[in-house]
């Protein structure tokens, strides 16, 4: 029995330091698996709320499916968005650079590209992940939601089309899923535009029936010439008002494969079936690998198109569904990942473009959503509640389950993490904001690269943040905020989004301090009195600043006037304009593999 129970000591002995070597180990045998270049999965929602996701925090919206991942994989905290909406977002997911860099910001309003017929859009000289990963053999696809531009000078000239930036190909929307996508409560443009046509309409109205009468009075000399024109123009703005929602559903609300036309303007309640039947196509015609996909979902934008098997199921209303249903689309990509045997082979990766929409209501009803404990949402360009979002990485075998990283991370990080997992380089001849996530996965690195981050708000600069390592501690400074509506409001509620300029915002001086890993919810700022670092803090800070500033170069702002006004000339339809009609999706031609 002695014996026994020494060998059993001996046994366990021989467990532990065998585990403590292999654990030992695990970063290097890492490391060499980080060179088989993996296929590469990129998950990204639209308008997720980081507060709407089970292993972030909720507890009442389902979403086991990205709970799994989190799970199975490894889980970001101050995952943060280079941008609080989409287009410029967007931007600098795929190139790993502030969108100020490239342009994709305005400086009058114009926060995102407005229509699907603008010239704006990613320049042609930016460098992708995907453009670089296609040069090193991977099949590069996007299926989804793509409002990054179309064309330049003419309706087929695609100088913006993700096919000239890197996919081989593409299926989605080239816009955006927006409320003026279908008939109803919520609307971003077309009731503004409404009220300017109708307002266009009484004016010249008004004023030929006042040149009329002034003729007809013989108060007014001359022909009847602009009495004839006020009329027409009248008339003209009184009909295009009346058509203007149907306007704007052929205009913008549309699916592409590649360069055609398949369905303009969409059946809204088969796409979700129509965009899950081409990523399966998508993984299986490049199974072998390996391949880049991004999945870039129009869900949960407004008007929140959900099936009937999803509708009612939430507590939280059309919105609750919506990303419910979202999440059982990330199940049912997983799921083929699966069948495929690619699980093991695959670096899967979910985020959300930025916050949640606060200001996304009607009456009483909710169609945004939900930042947590953050500060603000969507369209603020400083409050955490519109920047950080979910970032969840899973690698079988590779990257560790379970494991939370609470540093400072960003959307921009894909960008350099994908280009050299797929073994490629990282561009020298510009300016690369994001950087290598993989050491900080692995556990080789104990600390985010990134030391400071820039929080814009179209072309200003709204707030900054500095990792103090040394001290654990990170701090945040915001210059300007948005002035929320009504007072002691949490957005900017009857406004749409909040503006970056103007008198609707606070220029703060000295700017606000907030120590984040104390004060994540951003709710008590920090002065000289009550933070004796104060002043040391604010004095790095205005240094990291100002070295940012001297690395920018100007650049075409993509979202300014005219680059973001409609243009009849760059309209895509598959019919002649503005009879824009056509359903290819009824009997759809199973493209082929890397089909441009």
């Amino acid at each position: 029995m002695l014996h026994l129970e020494h060998s059993c000591l001996f046994f366990r002995s021989w467990l532990a330091l065998t585990v403590s070597v292999l654990l030992d180990l695990k970063p290097s045998a890492c490391r060499s698996l980080s060179g088989s270049r993996p296929n590469i999965l990129l998950l990204m929602a639209d308008d997720l709320g980081i507060g709407d996701v089970g292993c972030y925090g909720n507890d009442t919206i389902r979403t086991p499916n990205v709970d799994r991942l989190a799970a199975d994989g490894v889980m970001l905290t101050q995952h943060i968005a280079a941008a609080s909406v989409c287009t410029p977002s967007r931007a600098a997911f795929l190139t790993g650079r502030y969108p100020l860099r490239s342009g994709m910001v305005s400086s009058n309003g114009y926060r995102v590209l407005q229509w699907t017929g603008v010239s704006g859009g990613l320049p042609p000289n930016e460098t992708t992940f995907a453009k670089i990963l296609k040069d090193k053999g991977y099949a590069t696809g996007l299926i989804g939601k793509w409002h990054l531009g179309l064309n330049c000078e003419s309706s087929d000239d695609y100088c913006h089309h993700p096919l000239s930036h890197g996919f081989d190909h593409f299926y989605g929307m080239p816009f955006s899923m927006m409320g003026d996508c279908e008939p109803g409560e919520v609307s971003e443009k077309r009731a503004g535009l409404e009220h300017k046509l109708n307002v266009c309409s009484h004016v010249m109205a008004l004023a030929a029936f006042t040149l009329t009468a002034g003729k007809l009075t013989r108060l007014v000399a001359g022909s009847w010439t602009l009495v004839i024109c006020s009329a027409i123009v009248a008339l003209l703005c009184l009909t295009t008002s009346y058509f203007m929602g149907a306007l704007i559903v052929h205009a913008d609300c549309f699916l592409m494969r590649n360069h055609a036309i398949t369905e303009q303007p969409m059946s809204l309640q088969r796409t979700t079936a129509l965009m899950l039947k081409e990523v399966s196509s998508f993984v299986k015609r490049n199974k072998q690998g390996p391949f880049l996909l991004f999945v870039s979902f129009l869900h949960v934008h407004t008007p929140l198109i959900t099936t009937e098997n999803f509708r009612g199921r939430s507590p939280h209303g059309l919105y609750g569904d919506n990303t419910e249903e979202m999440d059982w689309m990330v199940g049912q990509i997983l799921d083929t990942l699966d069948t495929e045997g690619l699980t093991n082979s695959t670096l899967v990766y979910f985020t959300s473009d930025h916050g949640g929409s606060l200001e996304a209501q009607f009456g009483n009803h909710q169609y945004g959503g939900w930042n947590g404990i953050y500060k603000g949402g969507k369209g603020m360009g400083g409050w955490e509640g519109g920047i950080r979002v979910p970032g969840i990485l899973r690698w079988p075998g590779v990257l560790p389950a379970g494991r939370l990283i609470h540093e400072p991370t960003s959307l921009m990080d894909v960008f350099p993490t994908v280009v050299q997992l797929g073994g490629g380089q990282v561009p020298h001849d510009r300016v690369i904001d994001g950087r290598d996530l993989l050491p900080l996965l692995l556990g080789t690195a104990q600390h985010s690269e990134h030391e400071f981050l820039m929080h814009y708000c179209e072309s200003f600069l709204h707030a900054a943040r500095w990792h103090q390592r040394n001290r654990g501690a990170v701090w945040k400074v915001h210059y300007v905020t948005p002035v929320f509506h009504p007072d002691g409001a949490g957005a900017c509620y009857g406004r749409g989004v909040c503006p970056c300029s103007g008198d609707k915002v606070a220029h703060h001086d000295p700017p606000l301090l907030f120590d984040l890993s104390r004060d994540p919810s951003e709710a008590h700022a920090l002065t000289p009195d009550t933070e004796s670092s104060f002043h040391e803090v604010m004095e790095r800070i205005t240094k990291a600043v100002e070295d940012h500033r001297r690395t920018l170069s100007p650049v075409p702002l993509q979202l300014d006037m005219p680059d973001n006004l409609w243009k009849p000339w760059l309209q895509p339809c598959c019919g002649r304009f503005p009879l824009c009609w056509c359903d290819r999706e009824a009997d759809p031609q199973e493209p082929t593999a890397r089909e441009n």
